[in-house]
């Protein structure tokens, strides 16, 4: 099968290609004869045409990519294309934060349904955000609660001790606050966190079991793929790779095995192909990754396997069975 696919991504200059998943797919893609573009999500836009979906374009460069540092990809003149009719597939690959900007272009691709497939299903991403979707399976969460309440959190410090406060709509390990059992600074950083975020936070009981590492399990249209263990760098406790965190190869514990297989089916129906979830000792789920997972690149070097290619299988078989 040859495919035309729109990459909706950060600059390509930024990406670090030997762990970026965006540069992976692009990679396998091309070796399979596949014709790539690369837009910016800014360039998005809809304009009536007389159609039920509406004309929705942007302005796309035709990309090749190829590994090698500081020289990986070429691109050709930005032009204009129609996502409708120009391509086959789009991947919503940008990194969050998951705002208003990334909701509303969700909306603007699920306008795409029946013409274009779009990886992962964008109303299904504005319908599961990372520390929300998560909720639906809190049987198997560590204590949680989703709060803007200093006091709130107080009695809850007084139930579980250390905790540990994050924004509802963060990413990649940043603003991730340990705030110890004795609740100092506990006032003040909410205070920050409440001034800076408009939404609740979500609190949670530190697991000590993060010094061995936080895993990171990557499933395939709902079936599992593989899994790395991420290692929290010198003086830290936060063990994601845009940290300083390091990884190492893995595999499931019963536990994790029962947590992919009540999420798979789940995330088969609503078209959620690519996603990424995160467990800590072996048990505890802490989010379910759909807006860009990461993570393929260290588990096919640790395993030896090509998850770039089953996702592209994965999308192959939706366009043949839609």
């Amino acid at each position: 099968m040859t495919l035309r696919v729109a990459v909706q991504m950060d600059p390509l200059e930024s990406i670090r290609i030997a762990g970026d998943s965006s540069f992976a797919l692009m990679e396998a893609a091309q070796a399979r004869g596949y014709s790539l573009f690369r837009y910016d999500v800014a360039t998005l836009a809809w304009q009536s045409d007389g159609s039920a979906g509406g004309l929705i374009t942007a302005h796309a460069s035709p990309v090749r990519v190829q590994r090698v540092e500081g020289d990986h990809f070429t691109s050709e003149e930005r032009r204009r294309i129609d996502l409708a009719r120009d391509v086959d597939v789009v991947l919503m690959r940008q990194d969050p934060p998951f705002d208003l900007g990334y909701i509303s272009a969700a909306f603007l691709l699920d306008r795409l349904k029946g013409e274009t497939l779009v990886v992962n299903d964008p109303r299904q991403v504005v319908n599961a955000p990372e520390k929300m979707f998560v909720l639906d399976y809190a049987h198997f969460m560590p204590p949680t609660l989703i709060t803007r309440h200093l006091e709130e959190v107080r009695e809850f410090q007084s139930r579980h001790g250390t905790v540990v406060i994050k924004p509802l709509h963060g990413n990649g390990g940043k603003a991730i606050f340990r705030i110890e059992a004795d609740g100092s600074n506990l006032s003040a950083l909410f205070e920050v966190f409440n001034q800076v975020w408009p939404e609740p936070h979500m609190v949670q009981a530190f697991l000590p079991e993060v010094a061995e590492g936080d895993k990171r399990i990557v499933l395939v249209d709902g079936e599992f793929a593989g899994a790395i263990n991420r290692l929290p760098g010198e003086g830290e406790f936060r063990s994601n790779l845009a940290m300083g965190g390091h990884a190492e190869a893995t595999t499931l514990t019963a536990r994790e095995e029962e947590i992919c297989a009540t999420l798979g089916p789940e995330l088969k129906r609503r078209g959620l192909v690519f996603v990424g979830i995160d467990v800590i000792g072996g048990k505890w789920l802490t989010e379910i990754n759909v807006t860009s997972p990461t993570g393929i690149v260290a588990i096919d070097r640790f395993n030896g396997t090509d998850t770039a290619g089953r996702i592209w299988d994965a999308i192959e078989r939706r366009l043949a069975n839609p």
